[in-house]
């Protein structure tokens, strides 16, 4: 068995100045779904925002953890302090590199994503966040890169990305630039 499907990740409190990245727990559904309400958000990523009881089930599966034994999911909802309310929720999929690049068995690749509320965008609060969550994965020592796949149109999240550290490529992957940052070990 390659020893990186013995290596688990499981998401921590994070603390940044504005934020408390909470892992994801089913309860936080009900909020969650206020939060994920507006259509918009779904502009880049496709579908449509879910009702509490569909949130529920998708964070009771998500929760559950991934079935594949190589792979860690990593779930967060961004918790603002000064409001004491969610905003948002970040996310890393852990697991070997996908194309087999790292010829270390015991190097994972984190796969990150981020959304926040249309209430609470345009306040630096994904740029936060994403950064927290990409300073955390740096400390995994079994995390050597960090990846997200950004729709080309989606400036916002460009910048999200440009702000954690990562840098676009030339590889593409369903309709989406792959961005990528390796970290330093």
């Amino acid at each position: 068995m390659r020893e990186s499907s013995l290596t688990a990740i499981h998401a921590q409190e994070i603390r940044t100045a504005r934020l408390v990245l909470v892992p994801l727990r089913v309860e936080h559904a009900d909020e969650m779904a206020d939060v994920l309400a507006d259509p918009a958000l779904h502009t880049f990523i496709g579908g449509s925002p879910d009702d509490p009881q569909a949130l529920r089930a998708r964070y009771l599966r998500m929760t559950a953890g991934s079935p594949d034994p190589a792979v860690s999911w990593c779930n967060w909802v961004l918790r603002l302090r000064g409001e004491d309310c969610l905003a948002g929720t970040v996310q890393a999929t852990v697991g070997p590199a996908a194309d087999g690049s790292d010829s270390s068995d015991s190097a994972l690749v984190a796969e990150i994503a981020w959304v926040v509320g249309t209430p609470w965008q345009g306040r630096g609060i994904a740029v936060e966040a994403a950064r927290g969550l990409v300073d955390w994965l740096a400390g995994q020592r079994a995390v050597r890169g960090v990846v997200a796949h950004v729709h080309p149109d989606h400036l916002a999240s460009a910048a999200v990305a440009t702000a954690a550290g990562l840098s676009p490529t030339d590889e593409w992957q369903d309709g989406e630039v792959k961005w990528q940052r390796m970290l330093e070990r």
